[in-house]
């Protein structure tokens, strides 16, 4: 699976969380709570796209990421590992 396929993933889920973000134009520099995301949201949209992705990974090694295009890339690190 390449980065963009998931970036993808992420905007689905984010998109399914949140559904007045369907149609918006997703920028890897969005960060979840500018787009409107509580600490529940950014929760669910996590357990939904480590779920999709088939990764069991500690949350915590999510803590740091500013944005979504940075959590696609450590998304991508761990599908690479896995």
């Amino acid at each position: 699976m390449d980065k963009q396929r998931i970036f993808e993933v992420l905007i689905t889920n984010i998109c399914e969380v949140l559904p007045e973000l369907d149609g918006h134009r997703f920028e890897p520099e969005d960060q979840l709570v500018e787009l409107g995301a509580d600490s529940v949201d950014r929760a669910e949209i996590i357990t939904m796209v480590l779920e999709d992705l088939s990764l069991k990974i500690p949350r915590i090694e999510l803590s740091g990421v500013k944005n979504i295009g940075e959590l696609a890339e450590v998304l991508y690190d761990k599908v690479q590992s896995a």
